[in-house]
């Protein structure tokens, strides 16, 4: 994708405009099929533009803040799962097959550890599992 910005040769208003890219905008332009927003003139021209370019310092924060909100919303996902169901720890496949079998009867769901061995026998058994992340309290 390729960010334009666009000036109307007719009222001269500028505005931004993405295309998939150069010849993209090329052949709208040639099929008249960009036109002003303001007076439908179909005398559109790209105008000289800058790329935007991040400094290493201003992406670390994007990058922090960008973890952080991930963070939050797993922690927030975490208490969530915590508060509805039970855990069960590493006996979260005997749980599970106890449940699915109908050996044990279960009023909330469960949560706990497995490897992904064990995920994979659940699911070839015909058990629906989840892996998602998971953060420990001293990391939060």
């Amino acid at each position: 994708m390729i960010k334009y910005q666009l000036k109307c040769l007719k009222c001269e208003n500028i505005f931004d405009s993405w295309f998939s890219s150069s010849k993209e905008f090329e052949k709208l332009k040639k099929m008249k099929l960009i036109s002003c927003m303001k007076c439908n003139s179909l005398k559109i021209e790209k105008s000289i533009m800058s790329p935007t370019i991040l400094s290493l310092n201003s992406s670390k924060k994007y990058n922090s803040m960008k973890n952080q909100k991930v963070k939050s919303k797993i922690k927030e996902f975490q208490k969530y799962i915590k508060n509805n169901f039970d855990y069960v720890g590493e006996n979260f496949t005997y749980e599970a097959r106890s449940i699915f079998y109908g050996n044990k009867k279960s009023k909330k769901g469960i949560y706990g550890n497995a490897t992904k061995k064990d995920i994979q026998e659940l699911k070839e058994e015909g058990i629906e599992t989840s892996a998602i992340p998971w953060m420990r309290d001293k990391e939060n």
